[in-house]
């Protein structure tokens, strides 16, 4: 018993060190210009112009006559989704794609919300913009961007947009949506110059968002879209009134971290360690290592030679649907990977899921795509967003089959203001698409405790 206690001071003196030690901290940042050649004289270009997502007969007679050209390769006997996508069943999906699959109607549904881009630093920035119909008597809409990751896109979120815009319940807030590409993804333009990382994409949505005429707004991100939104944070806290992520991987472990897989079985308490937590944490080498290294080959690839991979998955569609959707079976779960079909239908609509691969193919983004990889890991791992801690309210939804698990105590390592931290019932990395309704419940639940906290 008195050791436990002593731990627990010396731990607990430690955390506090720690986070006072960071407290004033801010990330700054400076313009960049990322078009092709130099600025141009005469300032910036910063007009709204509306945007529609089209297609053409030559664009599907293309798309048909490369996938009819695939040549399949056979799977291992008895391999599921173990060694990557089954080739058996990749053929199912690409029949369906080529014979079943109606682009021209989901072109209509990607059409259903307003689209807009504006030229911001050099390059046309694409984005969602929905206004609610309704906003009850004497209350006002609240403005809130929301960011993808990768291989994701704008679409992941229009499960959640109406949810957030036109909500059932009289008594829920209701949002005033933005739902940006990253630039160089989906119909956003790629940079033209190296060294576009995540702290130049949350410049630049700072812009859009002024642009747009919000000058304090919240933000919710995902996979990439977790580090833009939390550089936003860094980048002007009194801009950004709260931020809600669902995936918060430790950017810079540090003490308590390491104190914690030390010590965290043998004296869960002290860390405020949850059953899940010991669940999904312990051992430490099976499910933080070697799970770890099952799922990010692809990462070391994007992080160094992107455009050599990027090359030949711009040409193929049937390669360009397997890479994608390979991870939205395992990320989803890894279970998944034992499945002779990857459970893709399990969660997700063939049409949701071919919706956003003929994003990525119709755009041909996905070589720069995979270039914010390079750019972010390109400059190592010790940048100054990573030692700076989030200084305004945030809200964390802990999903059961996120890729990592990431406990509350580390969670606040980073987001000092952390006000809610949600253990969700299902749903995995890509969880705004995959469970829309639990995502937008917990972004009202935070921001109604927020917009609450304000008013006192």
């Amino acid at each position: 018993m008195f050791t436990e206690l002593l731990l627990c001071l010396v731990v607990g003196g430690l955390i506090y060190f720690l986070v006072q030690r960071n407290r004033s901290q801010v990330l700054t940042t400076e313009d960049g210009w990322w078009g092709a050649g130099a600025p141009p004289d005469g300032g910036e270009d910063d007009s709204i112009r509306l945007f529609k997502v089209t297609t053409s007969k030559e664009e599907l007679e293309d798309l048909c006559r490369r996938i009819d050209l695939t040549r399949p390769v056979a799977s291992l006997e008895d391999s599921q989704f173990q060694y990557g996508f089954n080739s058996h069943y990749l053929q199912k999906v690409v029949s369906y794609w080529r014979n079943d699959f109606d682009w021209r109607r989901q072109v209509d549904k990607l059409n259903q919300y307003p689209h807009f881009k504006t030229n911001i630093e050099g390059i046309d920035v694409h984005y969602v913009h929905v206004k609610p119909k309704r906003v009850p008597e004497g209350t006002s809409a609240v403005p809130l961007i929301m960011v993808h990751g990768w291989p994701g896109s704008f679409y992941e979120f229009y499960g959640m947009i109406p949810l957030l815009t036109e909500p059932s319940n009289p008594n829920d807030i209701v949002f005033e949506v933005v739902c940006p590409s990253i630039p160089g993804y989906g119909f956003s333009e790629a940079p033209h110059k190296k060294g576009f990382d995540s702290v130049c994409a949350a410049r630049i949505f700072h812009k859009l968002m002024k642009r747009l005429g919000f000058q304090q707004f919240y933000a919710h991100g995902g996979d990439w879209g977790w580090l833009v939104t939390t550089n936003m944070a860094q980048l002007e806290p009194k801009t950004i009134k709260g931020l809600h992520v669902n995936f918060a991987p430790p950017s810079k472990p540090g003490l308590p971290m390491a104190l914690s897989i030390m010590l965290g079985r043998r004296f869960p308490k002290m860390f405020n360690f949850t059953d899940v937590d010991i669940q999904r944490l312990f051992p430490c080498m099976d499910k933080l290592v070697v799970e770890s290294i099952k799922e990010s080959g692809y990462m070391h690839i994007q992080a160094t030679k992107p455009d050599t991979v990027g090359r030949g998955l711009n040409d193929s569609p049937v390669g360009l649907a397997a890479y994608i959707l390979e991870k939205f079976s395992t990320w989803t779960s890894k279970d998944f990977r034992d499945l002779e079909d990857g459970g893709l239908t399990r969660k997700f609509s063939l049409d949701d899921l071919l919706t956003n691969v003929m994003i990525y193919w119709t755009s041909g983004c996905i070589t720069s795509s995979m270039r914010f990889y390079k750019e972010n890991f390109a400059k190592g791992l010790d940048q100054p967003h990573s030692k700076i801690p989030v200084q305004v309210p945030t809200g964390f939804a802990c999903f059961p089959d996120e890729l990592m698990h990431t406990p509350r105590l580390w969670v606040k390592q980073k987001y000092h203001q952390l006000l809610t931290y949600t253990p969700m019932g299902s749903g995995g990395h890509f969880a705004a698409m995959e469970e829309p309704q639990l995502m937008a419940e917990d972004i009202h639940l935070f921001t109604k405790i927020v917009e609450k906290k304000k008013k006192k």
